[in-house]
């Protein structure tokens, strides 16, 4: 027989893949999968609340609070970023070459590789993500907020505010004409390539330092290992910037200047 607390989880595994599959639908139905960009957000704030209400009925005390505050303030801040960028700028050529790329490979059609490349790889990894902040919902004591727990929120509202900073400023940064095609290399720019990236990290190494306090399991410590090593390892900084290097001029050496993820005084040349 299950434990209740892994039956949460997967209660929860289970919900976030049939989420997955409705909007997969949407994707087909509308000929692009880029939303899935704000769905990684708000997917997570999605199971944080079915944790935290649906099957708790409400946190149970500051910590659960906690981790359901810092989860939804990032994830509805960063979703709906993402969203209006998504309806301002249209269809992402990094999916269009990933499904077409699969597409030739595989002869699958449109629907088949949205389903098996983006929809049900991502509902997982949104799970997996976010299990510090399900588990820690789960095992909360309801007791108060710890030195752990302190040190934790202030972490995660540094990564909010430094993520939120740097998107700001890459916002500008592409409405000013001026510098079209330049390198954008002041403001949190010019200590780390991928503030917004750090700023994730940062944000769920904080959550993760709640849920320990909250009684959460060590090996939820896979969730934010997993997206730091995705954000520099995998997905997120290596395909940006493979990009980047081939179509914006002075790419290069603004890498050779600057931390690509910690943020650091530029280095000298």
């Amino acid at each position: 027989m299950i434990a209740p607390f892994y039956q949460a989880l997967l209660h929860n595994f289970v919900a976030i893949l049939l989420a997955m599959l409705v909007l997969w639908r949407i994707a087909v139905a509308i000929k692009d999968v880029s939303f899935i960009d704000a769905v990684w957000a708000y997917g997570m704030v999605f199971l944080v609340a079915l944790t935290a209400f649906l099957l708790l009925g409400q946190p149970k005390g500051p910590l659960g609070w906690a981790l359901f505050g810092l989860t939804t303030l990032w994830g509805l801040r960063l979703g709906t970023h993402l969203l209006i960028r998504w309806q301002r700028l249209g269809r992402d050529p990094r999916y269009d070459k990933i499904l077409s790329s699969v597409m030739a490979k595989k002869q699958w059609s449109f629907s088949k590789a949205a389903l098996l490349q983006v929809f049900l790889l991502q509902g997982p990894l949104v799970w997996l993500v976010s299990l510090p902040a399900q588990a820690g919902l789960l095992t909360d004591p309801g007791t108060g907020l710890t030195p752990l727990a302190w040190a934790g929120i202030a972490l995660a509202l540094f990564g909010i505010a430094f993520e939120t900073i740097g998107d700001a400023q890459l916002e500008a940064f592409r409405k000013d004409e001026s510098r079209r095609g330049q390198v954008l290399d002041t403001g949190l720019w010019r200590y780390t390539r991928h503030p917004n990236y750090f700023g994730d990290a940062a944000t769920w190494w904080g959550i993760w330092a709640v849920a320990v306090a909250a009684g959460a399991p060590l090996w939820v410590t896979l969730g934010p290992i997993f997206l730091t090593y995705t954000l520099t390892k995998w997905s997120g900084a290596p395909m940006l910037e493979k990009s980047l290097k081939k179509s914006r001029p002075g790419y290069v050496e603004y890498v050779e200047r600057t931390s690509g993820f910690f943020p650091l005084p530029p280095k000298k040349r």
